[in-house]
């Protein structure tokens, strides 16, 4: 099977990387275009864009302005080690060994708004651009016009390599629909995780992000390839609740 999970606006480049072992982005090529149309950018039209405060907008429009075609240990990081936030808060990256590694790097992929997709060992450099960002290029007037097929073509290859036919949608619905997945003629799986509150199971979505990270680091760590095998999550109270699933949603819930 294959896993993807989305990228994140928070980053860690301070510190410096446990292993040296990395990869080019397949589309990066692409996202030198991205960067190309960013620069264009007044500083006002860079913050409306990403919505972010004059603090942030600077940074990011430095990051912008240092940002290099020839990608290397020197000016980046790999993808899986850089990106932090809800969801990789419940990833234990830090304790990975070179064999979770290895396993990530082939069955794992990172949704991303500036380098469309990624595999956990490619190295990016600082930057953000989320995939609901509103860019108008010649391609369109927002990421998912400029990414259009270019992700799905990637991982049509990748799942025919792979051969189990199963698409594990560990991602938000902001990139997922990145992935145009009638297309992929494969079965797709999208675990989603529920808290009991007053009665009933609901979706707080702060739990739901970092739960989707503690099932992709449960997959990892497992080296689990048969997607009947995530019915068996149980990490931090979570259990498959057969009851409320679905053939393509698997509820996990916890809390009664």
């Amino acid at each position: 099977m294959i896993i993807v999970i989305n990228s994140s606006k928070t980053l860690d480049f301070q510190q410096i990387a446990r292993i040296s072992k990395h990869t080019i982005p397949e589309l990066v090529k692409d996202a030198d275009i991205l960067v190309k149309e960013l620069r264009k950018l007044s500083t006002s039209d860079f913050s409306k864009l990403l919505k972010t405060s004059e603090k942030l907008t600077k940074l990011n429009v430095e990051r912008y302005a240092n940002w290099q075609t020839d990608v290397k240990e020197s000016n980046a990081k790999q993808a899986m080690l850089a990106f932090r936030g809800d969801i990789y808060s419940g990833m234990d990256v830090d304790n990975y060994n070179i064999k979770d590694f290895n396993f990530a790097q082939k069955h794992v992929r990172i949704l991303s708004g500036l380098y469309g997709m990624l595999r956990p060992l490619d190295l990016i450099q600082p930057y953000r651009l989320e995939m609901a960002a509103k860019l108008t290029t010649i391609r369109g007037k927002n990421m998912y016009d400029f990414w259009g097929t270019k992700i799905n073509e990637i991982l049509k290859k990748l799942l025919k390599q792979e051969k189990s036919g199963t698409l594990v949608n560990l991602c938000s619905i902001e990139y997922f629909k990145a992935i145009k997945s009638d297309l992929l003629d494969v079965k797709v799986i999208t675990p989603a995780f529920k808290e009991f509150r007053d009665g009933s199971y609901r979706f707080i979505t702060l739990y739901a992000k970092k739960a989707r990270g503690m099932m992709c680091n449960y997959i990892i760590q497992n080296h689990l390839k048969e997607v009947d095998d995530l019915k068996s999550f149980d990490v931090e109270g979570y259990q498959f609740n057969r009851k409320i699933s679905s053939g393509k949603e698997w509820v996990f819930t916890r809390g009664e």
